[in-house]
């Protein structure tokens, strides 16, 4: 926002030079970014936050200016001469939208001259970035930048039906702007339109038919409150900015549109004559409600760790017109209209901090910081991190929203199962995520198409479940995801892994287990406790991710369950004094016998000295019967007390294949 001191001396009279007024205007958080000296007046360059659409003019700016320096602020005194037909027989004002356009007035003035604006008018704009046009146009610029409402100048004439109609753009509508640009109109966008075609896209740009030319004489001015988001959004996709739209997204003062309204057409009889037709059509539909905020001085102190005296704090919300009254200890304050970034205490203690100057809170030149251990959670996750890395997975982030497309791969219900926002800008992936797996499933989707495997992804964060009842937040549980793009013995291994890194000796078992997202699942257990759920994803996901070739598989685990297996007892063995013997045994087993139904039947045969039962590998194919596999597991024994003979491990060996015949139908494979 570029600022004339020229133009800001109507306002307010500092005395200062133009590097102390933008030191100030720093200070109250509003950072200069330049300074212009030009051949008679000094233009500062000040960078305003998009919550603070009140200072976006040079009236906003000499009110900061005044309750930082206790100067007066002076506004100017608009005094209307008003003939003729009153304006409510002129024109009609129909606001179709109430919940985009809360309010919308129109002024008529008759009898204008288009001509080139005088040189004050013309230096002033140009000193602010803007270019002269024509006396009517030159005077609504001159009054979006002196008070910061935009208004709109229609040539009367060309307004069909006399009426103003404020709705949404139909389907296939088009205009053509001021500017030039043809623009595509959709129902999102929010449309000023006469009795016959759009006249402008509210808020942002009139349209050529309409716009103010030498043959025009009578003039329709708009003054209006448009809803900042609608603003912004049209702008965006009509890639059509203004310095209206601006200010429009940044919020307008809803209550000083009619001060601004008069004051326009003052410009414009000042600059273009004419005569201003009785009164305003006003079209307010929901009156603004004003704001009270309170201060705790006591929260003041704590907050800003400085005691900032009470008179002091009533100086300064005073001057920031909040009109102070103290109230055993607490400050009510009425929020003026125009600060719509006042919502809470904190907001008016920093008000309060930013006018006496940060300057106050007293420093050290030296500066002690405590370093602290790291929580019990963010070790786990180091460790977590760590473990998989080095097992080849990688570690993703991914934004914790996703579409009901996705969503609905995994939980049942329909988008009202889960937790959702209902944004303009966020109308696909609206929904909060009750699981990982399918955020990681997109990022499995990017690396297969990029050629990237094999690929093997995790993330640990905190999933959403709605609780059913009205009102109440979701359950918030970090957990944490895997997906590989390889069979589900490798994942098995990691999460194996995973957990004996965390609890030495800890049983973990797979238990079969229906589950919605996947063709085959199980609940993963740690010594009887269940920790998560795994599985090979399903036809239905796999289509749904263009999978072709590739059956990846996931897990989710519980990272609050991971928790409580830190800290458990920790058993030392010594180093094995004999020699182990290992022995691979191939047997064919039918197609439904499980990997946990074979180990049982081991297990349920064998010695003491059975030290380790792993998985080699499984074959279905040429040799093996339709509807069986042959299945390859390797036995480890060792005897702690002396060296295993062969003919011992024999007859271990033998009393085992017998027990796997009996139980799951098992023959061994000879070549």
């Amino acid at each position: 926002m570029k600022i004339s001191l020229d133009w800001l001396s109507d306002y307010i009279d500092t005395g200062l030079p133009a590097e102390q007024i933008a030191a100030i205007l720093s200070n109250l958080g509003l950072p200069c970014e330049g300074i212009e000296h030009r051949a008679d007046d000094v233009v500062i360059d000040v960078e305003v936050t998009s919550n603070r659409g009140d200072c976006l003019s040079h009236i906003g700016i000499a009110r900061e200016l005044a309750a930082a320096t206790g100067k007066t602020l002076r506004r100017p005194e608009v005094r209307l001469e008003e003939t003729g037909r009153p304006a409510s027989e002129l024109v009609q004002v129909e606001i179709r939208e109430p919940d985009w356009c809360r309010r919308y007035t129109a002024r008529v003035i008759e009898g204008v001259k288009i001509a080139p604006s005088p040189d004050w008018v013309r230096r002033r704009l140009e000193a602010v970035g803007l270019r002269s046009i024509n006396n009517v146009v030159d005077a609504t610029n001159y009054a979006m930048m002196e008070g910061g409402q935009p208004p709109h100048a229609f040539d009367y004439a060309t307004i069909e039906g006399r009426r103003i109609i404020v709705r949404r753009a139909a389907p296939g509508e088009q205009i053509v702007s001021i500017d030039g640009s043809q623009c595509a109109l959709t129902p999102e966008m929010l449309v000023i339109a006469d009795a016959r075609r759009p006249v402008a896209v509210a808020g942002i740009m009139g349209g050529l038919q309409t716009e103010v030319g030498d043959a025009t004489t009578t003039i329709l001015l708009e003054e209006a409150y448009f809803d900042p988001l609608c603003i912004r959004t049209t702008a965006r996709r009509l890639a059509l900015p203004s310095e209206a739209s601006f200010r429009f997204e940044r919020i307008v003062d809803i209550e000083n549109i009619d001060w601004a309204s008069r004051r326009t057409a003052q410009l414009i009889v000042q600059l273009a004559g004419g005569r201003v037709a009785p009164g305003v059509v006003d079209a307010y539909p929901r009156r603004y409600q004003s704001r009270t905020v309170r201060l705790r001085l006591s929260r003041l102190g704590r907050l800003l760790g400085i005691e900032v005296p009470t008179d002091v704090v009533l100086r300064i919300l005073s001057a920031l017109q909040f009109r102070p009254q103290v109230q055993d200890g607490v400050v009510v304050c009425a929020v003026p209209t125009w600060r719509s970034d006042i919502e809470r205490e904190v907001d008016l203690i920093e008000e309060v901090a930013r006018v006496h100057g940060y300057d106050q809170v007293p420093t050290c030149k030296r500066i002690e910081i405590e370093a602290t251990a790291a929580d019990p959670r963010h070790r786990l996750a180091q460790s977590v991190s760590g473990f998989l890395n080095g097992s080849g997975f990688y570690e993703t982030i991914n934004i914790d929203f996703v579409d009901e497309a996705v969503a609905d791969l995994f939980v049942a219900g329909g988008e009202a199962a889960h937790l959702g926002v209902r944004h303009v800008t966020r109308k696909a992936g609206n929904l909060l995520r009750r699981t990982l797996l399918g955020s990681l499933l997109q990022v499995l989707r990017t690396n297969v198409n990029a050629g990237n495997l094999p690929c093997r992804i995790y993330e640990i964060a905190d999933t959403f479940v709605p609780t059913g009842v009205a009102g109440a937040l979701p359950r918030e549980r970090a957990q944490l995801g895997l997906v590989v793009d390889g069979e589900l013995r490798r994942l098995r291994g990691a999460i194996e892994g995973l957990v004996g890194d965390i609890r030495r000796g800890a049983q973990v078992e797979f238990v079969p287990a229906d589950l919605p997202w996947a063709q085959v699942g199980a609940r993963v257990l740690v010594d009887g406790q269940i920790l998560g759920e795994a599985g090979v994803f399903s036809e239905a996901i796999r289509t749904r991710f263009d999978f072709k070739d590739l059956m990846p598989c996931g897990a989710e685990l519980d990272f609050d369950a991971l928790m409580t297996l830190q800290g458990g007892p920790v058993r030392i063995r010594p180093i094995p004094r004999f020699p182990a013997i290992e022995r691979d045994l191939s047997v064919v087993i039918a197609e439904p016998v499980l990997w946990t139904q074979m180990v049982q039947a081991v297990r349920g045969a064998a010695p003491a000295e059975l030290e380790e039962i792993r998985f080699v590998d499984i074959y279905r194919g040429k040799g093996i019967t339709p509807g069986s596999k042959s299945v390859t597991l390797s036995l480890r024994f060792r005897d702690e007390d002396g060296t295993l003979t062969h003919e011992t491990v024999d007859r271990y060996q033998a009393a085992i294949v017998e027990n796997l015949a009996r139980t799951v139908g098992a023959e061994l494979r000879t070549l």
